[in-house]
């Protein structure tokens, strides 16, 4: 039986979602199936699923990283798959004696150089060190580590051939999917139009954009899942007049499909962006889509089709496409059908999987 390792060094966010949704798919499929990393504290259950529990807290934990990497070694794994940028760097480095053939998802670019990626705009200042560790860097510790690097879309594809300089024969794209019998449709709420939006309240996901465009559309409401460090001002601005009792904040939930079922559709404000989960277990669950147009998003939402799209960083066009959505209730019902229908044949779980797995075969060949 073929036994793959999925390795995370984060508890939570996008990367561990997915990883945790492949771990539990392999196992389904007889693989035998394990996660090595930090447990996330009420997390999901994983049938079939082996989980070790180490944490490497810090690119200079030396002590985690070793506990991690015996761990690792011990269950002499036939393939690694390392997904946060912290577990990619480990891997790859350790690669020439984990025995068994590395793959490394990259699920994102760094902020400083986020630009580089078509649609993104820079979401952070450039640092003097970007170029060394996030270019030069993961260059040469993929080259090391003899790893393939897979890629949820074909934007970020481009940047890690064109800017990281891999080459061509080691990046794979292997798009991000969700299992629509997990993410499925509700009942249409009654009551307001509700826009979802979920994230961490802060940095690239830029949720000003969404209050402001918010602000343009009185007839709408929004319910915002996370947290983050711009919580304080984000329940500031929430009380304006222009906002007032509009706006509601969950905090972090272990599982939004609840927010879902409560919205009319998602959005999503991001300055730059892989393929973001939400928007496919949104679209899996029926929700149209009003989103950046950054990263792989174009990839996956269809322009007046899914929902509609507008420029990062652009608050009038976000408006726009967010009033249009909300003010008419056929093509907000046609774009809920058609992303479900666009999750069902292109962006399943079962799809990415099967994706993976080629991949799989590919390296241990």
């Amino acid at each position: 039986m073929t036994r793959v390792v999925q390795v995370l060094t984060q508890a939570s966010g996008g990367p561990v979602d997915h990883a945790l949704d492949v771990a539990v798919e392999l196992a389904r499929r007889g693989v035998d199936s394990h996660v090595l990393g930090p447990r996330p504290t009420g997390g999901p259950a994983l049938p079939g699923v082996t989980w070790h529990d180490t944490s490497v807290a810090a690119k200079a934990d030396a002590r985690g990283a070793r506990e991690a990497l015996a761990v690792l070694r011990a269950l002499r794994p036939d393939v690694v798959h390392a997904h946060d940028r912290r577990a990619g760097w480990l891997v790859r480095l350790a690669a020439p004696v984990l025995g068994a053939p590395v793959v490394y998802t990259l699920h994102g670019v760094a902020d400083g150089l986020s630009d580089l990626v078509a649609g993104n705009v820079r979401a952070a200042e450039r640092r003097r060190r970007d170029r060394v560790y996030y270019l030069t860097g993961e260059r040469l510790v993929t080259r090391w580590g003899r790893a393939r690097v897979v890629v949820p879309s074909a934007a970020v594809a481009a940047y890690a051939v064109g800017h990281v300089g891999l080459p061509e024969r080691v990046v794979s794209v292997v798009h991000n999917g969700v299992d629509p019998a997990r993410w499925r449709p509700s009942p249409t709420p009654e009551g307001p139009v509700t826009v979802v939006w979920t994230g961490v309240l802060g940095g690239v996901k830029r949720i000003g954009l969404l209050l402001d465009a918010l602000a343009e559309v009185p007839d709408a409401r929004a319910l915002v899942v996370g947290d983050g460090p711009d919580r304080a001002l984000v329940e500031q601005r929430a009380a304006d007049p222009a906002l007032a009792g509009r706006v509601e904040l969950t905090g972090w939930l272990p599982d939004p499909a609840p927010a879902y079922a409560r919205g009319h559709l998602l959005a999503l404000t991001s300055a730059a962006e892989n393929l973001p989960m939400s928007v496919l277990q949104a679209m899996s669950c029926g929700l149209p889509v009003v989103a950046t147009a950054v990263g792989g998003v174009p990839e996956v939402v269809r322009d007046g089709v899914d929902g509609l799209l507008a420029p990062a960083d652009d608050p009038a066009a976000l408006a726009t496409a967010l009033r249009t959505l909300v003010e008419d209730d056929g093509l907000r019902e046609r774009a809920g059908k058609a992303a479900r229908d666009r999750v069902e044949e292109s962006f399943t779980l079962a799809g990415c999987v099967d994706g993976l797995q080629q991949v799989y075969d590919e390296v241990r060949a």
